[in-house]
């Protein structure tokens, strides 16, 4: 079984595009600044890792209004 569950993760960024967009934007970020902000993760890749952020609410996706 995976973790975080991709239920769980849809309760916090309703959408699948977004986000793996996220995920995948966080995950960069942490392999150039080696910044993750969970101590022990279950993850060793750094997708797996943003998505346990986001499960933790620590990570969150706001809409903007950009045309």
């Amino acid at each position: 079984m995976l973790y975080p569950s991709i239920d769980s993760l849809l309760k916090k960024i309703n959408s699948k595009y977004t986000l793996v967009s996220v995920a995948a934007k966080r995950a960069r970020e942490m392999q150039q600044n080696n910044d993750q902000q969970i101590e022990k993760t279950k993850s060793v890749k750094f997708v797996g890792k943003a998505l346990e952020e986001i499960d933790a609410n620590l990570l969150y996706y706001e809409k903007s209004d950009a045309k």
